[in-house]
């Protein structure tokens, strides 16, 4: 490529940033990095209506949190700013206006009433109303009155809107990098309105206007602006400009396959459809998801790798993304494989990341503990676990001596001579001085096979007197970490409890 690349994501601050948003500036990001280009961040944020307090924030914290920080935007200003389209709304309408100047666009006058009245006038017949070539001179505007009555217009301060003249009788001929050629007949293109006598520019007007100004070199965005193409690609040569490359991005689709994923989805199946926590709803990161498995799962949502490969690191991703191997079709959203690869990450951690991480979640707990007994714990259940919140539900007979035994192993486990056999236990554990796990079960072992007891008869009831239950990992290591005072009072304890 022999101009930088340079591509951007433009997201509306109306509301937390949905996980395929958070996808659309993924793809950008990778895109950018593999080709040593810019990503840009653009808040487009024209609409004052539907702007919603804390939403820009949000959505820069997500985008760092997952480690794909923009290159130029809000706060980190190039030499293509403002990057807000509200603090850019006295750049537009002069380029409205060249439009119009140049052919291409047109004054409309027409009230909301009498547009209206269209609408259902066309309904009534079982049509659809489309304000474009086929009707726009019998309506208000520029190209229908005379100049003498269009000035008047301006001059006494008539509401108006600059409508885009769509071409008539021609076929436009698109291309999208993920989709391939796509053509257009003009005739049933509507003649769009790109600026009002408010003085805000509609989207469409702005994001050409902003893309030409920032220097956009491919605009990589969501199925849903698939529409938009063909009067974006009429705008760019209405000005006379080079457009961008397009790719259009495949759909997040539901777990069960059919329709758009939404915020109703992941309340109803109870998962995350944001990046991070919004008023009720739960994020990706307060659900314990590290970051690098979002971006990962994120990544391969709509894209293919070309191998069997599954588990990619930012860097790995930058290396062989590439918008050509990017589905056409929707990628189904699947809730069960996005806490696989939290798994897989988990396992990639370090003992001493997690017990980090961990040791929070104890002291929250008002459970005291060093740093090295946490990370010894960590690396015996971490295989376990699919999140760190998962930690304390595997381990917490090791912090806290069990209240209470689980009722069906306790039926299968403790017989009539149960009793004697752990106070036998409870010698050897009380005379052994290097209390270890591989000490301890040479020890034990050897008694058990001295008195020709079976494993059965020992180990299992054991496990239950130590842990609660029947689960945890190796028993001689969990004996060697609770320590040799708390083992034997456990067994002591247990004894008269189950005893009684």
């Amino acid at each position: 490529m022999s101009e930088k690349v340079r591509v951007r994501f433009a997201p509306s601050p109306t509301g937390p940033l949905h996980i395929g948003g958070l996808r659309t500036a993924l793809f950008n990001y990778l895109f950018a990095k593999k080709n040593g280009g810019d990503f840009l961040l653009r808040i487009e944020d024209t609409d004052q209506n539907r702007y919603v307090e804390g939403a820009e924030e949000y959505i820069i914290e997500a985008l760092n949190w997952c480690g794909i920080p923009f290159d130029e935007g809000p706060g980190k200003e190039g030499n293509f700013g403002p990057y807000r389209q509200s603090e850019r709304k006295n750049l537009y309408k002069a380029y409205a206006l060249q439009l119009i100047e140049n052919g291409n666009a047109y004054y409309a006058f027409d009230s909301a009433e009498s547009l209206d009245f269209h609408r259902k006038d066309h309904e009534e017949k079982g049509k659809t109303f489309i304000y474009n070539w086929h009707n726009r001179l019998k309506l208000s505007n520029s190209l229908s009155l005379s100049k003498e009555e269009v000035d008047a217009k301006l001059g006494a301060g008539e509401d108006y809107v600059i409508r885009f003249k769509s071409p008539q009788d021609e076929q436009l001929i698109l291309n999208d990098i993920i989709r391939g050629e796509i053509t257009i007949d003009t005739n049933i293109l509507d003649d769009k309105v790109l600026f009002k006598s408010d003085g805000m520019p509609t989207y469409h007007l702005a994001n050409i206007v902003d893309d030409h100004l920032m220097k956009i070199t491919h605009v990589i965005r969501g199925e849903e602006w698939l529409p938009s193409l063909a009067l974006h690609q009429l705008l760019y040569q209405a000005f006379g400009w080079d457009a961008p490359k397009f790719a259009h991005l495949p759909l997040i689709m539901k777990p069960v396959g059919k329709g758009k994923l939404s915020k109703r989805d992941g309340e109803k199946g109870g998962f995350p459809v944001f990046p991070l926590s919004w008023n009720e709803s739960t994020g990706y990161r307060e659900a314990g998801f590290f970051p690098e498995a979002v971006v990962n799962f994120l990544a391969l949502l709509g894209w293919n790798p070309g191998t069997e490969q599954e588990i990619f690191s930012l860097d790995e991703l930058v290396q062989i993304f590439s918008l050509e191997r990017v589905n056409k079709s929707g990628a189904r959203f699947d809730p069960e494989k996005n806490n696989w690869y939290n798994q897989q990450w988990l396992q990639r951690k370090t003992d001493d990341e997690l017990a980090e991480i961990f040791i929070k979640d104890l002291q929250e707990r008002q459970i005291k503990v060093d740093f090295a007994k946490v990370k010894r714990v960590v690396s015996q259940i971490k295989e376990r676990a699919v999140f760190v919140s998962d930690f304390w539900n595997l381990s917490d007979y090791f912090f806290q001596r069990p209240t209470n035994y689980e009722e069906k192993a306790v039926k299968k486990q403790w017989k009539e001579d149960t009793p004697q056999i752990m106070e036998e236990v409870l010698e050897i554990l009380s005379g052994i001085t290097e209390f270890e796990s591989s000490n301890i079960e040479t020890l034990v072992k050897e008694w058990i096979s001295k008195k020709e007891l079976s494993f059965g008869k020992v180990m299992p009831p054991l496990r239950l007197i130590i842990v609660g239950d029947m689960k945890g990992p190796h028993l001689f290591d969990i004996l060697e970490l609770i320590g040799k005072e708390e083992s034997i009072q456990r067994i002591k304890t247990a004894i008269t409890t189950l005893s009684n």
